[in-house]
């Protein structure tokens, strides 16, 4: 092979090497620049909401958060981490009164303890009312009913119905899925732990419809009304009842959060609709099944008692009056007298 050619080679060779060689080094040292984050001045911390709450909802451990805020935008009325009232502790039992957003700062005013005016009022759901029934340590379920607890209501009470023998005595639920708002006067019985406290308590406040409370208000003047503890599971199985009958239609094109938050209302919604009842017969055979009727001949008697005696006829002035036996004939209600022997 020719030399010179072989020393060009080599020369090209070296110099591409050298070339490759600057090139690596050229693009490594002007590589682009690493971003770096700007600090964030880090200011005082407020209380905020860490989901929607809407008017009436209870405030549990979950509602709020502590967030830092930025200095100049902090007011006197935010929940201020430090503050005397700022413990989040204390505000779980109370109830929300303006709605507000997930990261809203919460504010003073927006919340409603069970001390204040309208806590009550605040806690109710838009459209429904608040009823008050007396109870006792039995039909209390003996004070392990808690404001938040759903209960079923049962009538107990006696029908006579006028005839003879013993009365039907009956029990019936008449709601079921009723929310309690409070056991005597309090909205909230737990202690400082945190753990309720199981206490008596002489009525008990319900949420109901204008209706219900209707019902209720009739169904203390007519016999015993006795409460029924309700599992929370219960409320989904509710739930599927009332979809299965088609007592709940969801609307065609809903979203499923719109679905969720519609089937959610109505699951928690009072219901009186196809009640149940147990009579006396149903538990001891002595006892009655129906309520007592009259008897035909009872109350012919008791007709017949009523009704007034009749009278003989009065004699006409300037006619003989026959004596001897009369036979009284009765066609229907004319009652009339006739002697005997007469034509």
């Amino acid at each position: 092979m020719d030399v010179k050619k072989v020393a060009l080679l080599v020369g090209a060779l070296l110099i591409a090497a050298v070339t490759a060689v600057m090139a690596k080094n050229m693009f490594a040292g002007s590589g682009a620049p690493q971003a770096q984050a700007a600090a964030v001045p880090q200011g005082p911390k407020i209380l905020v909401a860490r989901k929607p709450l809407p008017v009436g909802a209870m405030v549990d451990a979950e509602s709020f958060a502590y967030q830092p805020w930025p200095a100049e935008l902090v007011q006197q009325a935010y929940y201020q981490e430090g503050g005397p009232d700022a413990d989040p502790a204390k505000l779980i039992g109370t109830v929300v009164r303006n709605a507000i957003t997930a990261g809203q700062p919460v504010t003073r005013g927006s919340l409603v303890g069970p001390q204040d005016r309208g806590f009550l009022a605040a806690a109710l759901t838009p459209g429904m009312r608040a009823i008050t029934v007396p109870v006792n340590d039995i039909a209390g379920v003996a004070g392990f009913v808690f404001p938040g607890d759903r209960v079923d209501m049962v009538l107990t009470q006696t029908v006579t119905g006028g005839g003879d023998g013993p009365p039907l005595k009956v029990s019936e639920t008449i709601i079921r899925n009723l929310r309690v708002l409070a056991t005597g006067q309090a909205t909230n019985r737990q202690g400082e732990d945190g753990k309720p406290i199981i206490a008596s308590f002489g009525n008990v406040t319900f949420e109901v419809t204008p209706k219900l409370a209707e019902k209720i208000s009739v169904a203390q003047s007519l016999g015993q009304l006795s409460l029924v503890l309700r599992s929370i599971a219960d409320n989904q199985a509710e739930l599927e009842r009332m979809v299965s009958t088609g007592q709940v239609k969801v609307p065609a094109g809903a979203s499923p959060a719109d679905e969720r938050k519609m089937l959610m209302a109505m699951a928690s919604q009072p219901v009186d609709t196809s009640p149940t009842f147990a009579t006396g017969g149903d538990v001891s055979r002595f006892q009655r099944r129906s309520v007592p009727a009259r008897s035909p001949s009872s109350s012919y008697a008791s007709s017949a008692a009523a009704a007034p005696a009749p009278r003989a006829p009065a004699p006409v002035p300037g006619t003989a009056v026959q004596m001897g036996p009369t036979v009284r004939i009765a066609r229907g209600n004319n009652v009339s007298f006739v002697p005997v022997g007469a034509r």
